[in-house]
């Protein structure tokens, strides 16, 4: 199969952290899009539950933006769903 060149070359600039980055990114977007489909609301929905524009809240969506932390709790706040699931720590006795 021919491949672009050019696609290539940048292909191989990624870091690994960037390629991670990229794959949480569109996850996190799928994720959301997942739970406004299962709670039948739109974008537009969330915004306004979020106090945002339509077009943030898309851009947020697009799978490229960097979210931060609190616009992820934010978000899972107004959606009352888990965006985003980490595992529970265990707290060492001493630090109990």
């Amino acid at each position: 199969m021919r491949t672009n060149r050019i696609m290539d070359e940048i292909r191989s600039t990624i870091t690994p952290e960037m390629k991670l980055q990229m794959e949480m990114s569109v996850a996190i977007a799928n994720r959301i899009y997942e739970i406004l489909e299962a709670k039948g609301m739109t974008q537009k929905e969330l915004a306004q539950k979020l106090g945002k524009t339509e077009t943030e809240v898309s851009r947020w969506l697009s799978g490229t933006h960097n979210l931060t932390l609190s616009t992820i709790c934010k978000i899972s706040a107004a959606l009352g769903e888990e965006i985003v699931i980490v595992p529970k720590l265990a707290l060492e006795p001493e630090f109990a």
